[in-house]
C-alpha cells in the first residue's frame, strides 16, 4: 500500500504509463504511416494560393458538410473514378507547428463530395458565381452565401476580377461583383481538387457492390445512353435545366445556333476543348476532356441538346461524333 500512499510515486507511474502507450499506439504507427504511404507519382503539391484557399476552406466550416473521400461502394462512383487510397491523404501537412490540419475527409454529405471537384467543376467563372450565391445557379441549393467574400464596385479596376452575377441576385445593388483575395484564394484550392490516377500498370482498386449495367435492349441491340442524365451531370450547373443558361455569365443552348447548326465540328470542339471566344461570358472549361467522355456519351448529349427547349435539329450518330472527336483531339491546346 506504500505505492498507493506515496503520490510521487503513483503520478510518475501514471505518466509513464501513458507516455509510452501513447508512444505505441499514437505517434509510432503515424511515423510508420508518414514513412510508407506518400504522394502518387502524377500528385501536384499545393500552390501557394491554394494553401491560402485550404485555410479559409477550413475557416469556414466547409469539411462540415463537404466530404473529400471517395469509398470503395458504387453509389460513390460519380465522386471519383476510383475508391480513394491513403495516397490520397499523403501530402496533406499540419497548418502550423501547433496544429494539425483540419479533418478534410469531412464528416458528412450535406453537399457534394470534393474530392475531384477540380476536374468535374473547373470553371472559374461558374465557382466564384456560385460561392457568391449558390442559388444563381443551383435552385435548390442550401448552401450558404459566401457574399462577404466579395465586394460591389461601380467602376472596378483593370485588375479586379469581376463575377457576372445576374441583376435578379444583387438585391436591388448597382454596380459590379468583385471577388476579394480570399475569394480567389477558396477557388484556387477548390480546383486544385483533382483525383490523381494511378501509375501505369497499377489495378485500380474495383468498386464494391456494382449495379448491374443494361447494356442491351430486347432485341440484343446496345442501349442508348440517356442523354438528359449525361447532360444534368455535364452540363446543366451552366446551362441550366431550362437550357437558358444565365444572362451575363453562361450563354443559353436553347435556340442556339451552334447547337442546331450542321458545324458538327465547332459544336463537339467546345464539348472537348472548350471555348472562351463569346464576349459577354465566361469561359467555358473542356467539359469533355476533362469527364473523359467516350463518342458514345457525347452523342447522347448533342442529340439531348439539339432536340430539347424547342431545338429541333438532325440527330447525329456516334459514328460521324467519334471521327470529329479523334480529329478536335489533334487540335486541343498542348
Amino acid at each position: 500500500m506504500e505505492f498507493f500512499n506515496n503520490h510521487k510515486k503513483l503520478f510518475k507511474t501514471a505518466f509513464l504509463f501513458f507516455a509510452g502507450l501513447t508512444i505505441l499506439v499514437a505517434i509510432l504507427p503515424a511515423l510508420n504511416n508518414q514513412k510508407n504511404n506518400k504522394p502518387l507519382p502524377g500528385a501536384e503539391p499545393l500552390s501557394a494560393d491554394a494553401v491560402k484557399g485550404k485555410n479559409i476552406y477550413i475557416a469556414n466550416g466547409c469539411v462540415a458538410c463537404h466530404t473529400q473521400q471517395v469509398r470503395n461502394v458504387d453509389m460513390d462512383k460519380m465522386w471519383g473514378a476510383r475508391p480513394g487510397l491513403a495516397a490520397d491523404y499523403a501530402d496533406i501537412h499540419r497548418t502550423d507547428i501547433w496544429r494539425n490540419t483540419a479533418t478534410l475527409m469531412g464528416t458528412e454529405r450535406t453537399g457534394p463530395d470534393l474530392t475531384d471537384v477540380g476536374n468535374r467543376q473547373p470553371s472559374k467563372d461558374w465557382n466564384l458565381v456560385h460561392l457568391f450565391n449558390p442559388r444563381t445557379v443551383v435552385k435548390e441549393s442550401i448552401m450558404p452565401a459566401y457574399s462577404w467574400l466579395f465586394t460591389i464596385k461601380k467602376q472596378p479596376a483593370k485588375s479586379d476580377v469581376i463575377v457576372n452575377v445576374p441583376a435578379a441576385y444583387m438585391n436591388g445593388e448597382e454596380g459590379k461583383v468583385v471577388a476579394t483575395n480570399d475569394a480567389l484564394y477558396l477557388i484556387a484550392y477548390l480546383q486544385s481538387l483533382k483525383q490523381v490516377k494511378l501509375p501505369d500498370g497499377t489495378p485500380s482498386p474495383d468498386f464494391l457492390y456494382k449495379r448491374q449495367q443494361e447494356t442491351a435492349g430486347a432485341n440484343g441491340a446496345t442501349k442508348e445512353l440517356n442523354g438528359t442524365k449525361l447532360y444534368t451531370a455535364n452540363c446543366q450547373s451552366c446551362h441550366q435545366s431550362n437550357g437558358e443558361g444565365l444572362p451575363g455569365a453562361f450563354p443559353p443552348l436553347k435556340g442556339s445556333p451552334v447547337v442546331n447548326g450542321d458545324n458538327l465540328e465547332l459544336y463537339v470542339g467546345i464539348i472537348m476543348n472548350g471555348y472562351s471566344g463569346r464576349p459577354g461570358f465566361g469561359v467555358m472549361p473542356p467539359v469533355g476532356t476533362n469527364a473523359s467522355l467516350s463518342s458514345a456519351e457525347v452523342t447522347a448529349i448533342v442529340n439531348h441538346e439539339r432536340s430539347t427547349w424547342g431545338n429541333n435539329a438532325k440527330k447525329v450518330t456516334e459514328e460521324e461524333i467519334k471521327k470529329i472527336m479523334d480529329f478536335v483531339k489533334l487540335q486541343a491546346p498542348k
